[in-house]
């Protein structure tokens, strides 16, 4: 008896400790990335706003060439939806839609992952002048990991993994656009 309440008790910390450590762990993420590129910044935003060009530039769809592709409503306007369906967990299943747009300055969009895991975040594109001829894109990700996944957060920095595939679109980007 004394061996079963032992291992009763264990079994319990083994559960309630990573939900305790989920109680006090953030459910935030927040990832940023920029880079100078050099084109003026209607140039760059002109690229930018059509959610296509992002095959061009995204790590992500180069990851999967393979996967399957579908675009709703007009590119480059409020509303529009790009979706993707790749067998590699890496890529998954999802669709990024078009949110708003302040002509020449930012574009938010709404990120919806269905698979390997759901989630519904929010990423976006905001272009700064740095000179007539040169333009500062950010590139950022507000994303939440709810109760109790997010104890993962202490395992996982998504900063590094979000923001290391960040950093690579915004060079790809830099490169097609300096061209």
């Amino acid at each position: 008896m004394k061996v079963l309440k032992t291992i009763g008790v264990i079994l319990a910390l083994v559960i309630a400790i990573p939900l305790l450590v989920a109680l006090i762990t953030t459910k935030e993420i927040k990832v940023v990335r920029e880079i100078v590129i050099d084109q003026p910044k209607q140039v760059v935003f002109d690229y930018v706003k059509y959610l296509k060009n992002q095959q061009n530039y995204s790590k992500w769809d180069s990851m999967d060439p393979e996967m399957e592709k579908s675009f709703y409503g007009i590119d480059g306007e409020v509303g529009f939806i790009y979706a993707w369906k790749s067998v590699k967990p890496d890529v998954g299943v999802g669709e990024q839609e078009i949110l708003a747009i302040d002509p020449g300055k930012r574009i938010d969009y709404a990120l919806r992952f269905k698979e390997p895991f759901e989630a519904s975040d929010f990423a976006y594109l905001e272009l700064q002048k740095v000179t007539e001829t040169q333009t500062k894109v950010v590139w950022g990700y507000d994303g939440t990991m709810k109760y109790p996944m997010n104890a993962m957060l202490w395992f996982l920095d998504m900063d590094k993994m979000v923001g290391d595939d960040f950093a690579i679109g915004l060079k790809n980007l830099k490169e097609i656009l300096e061209k």
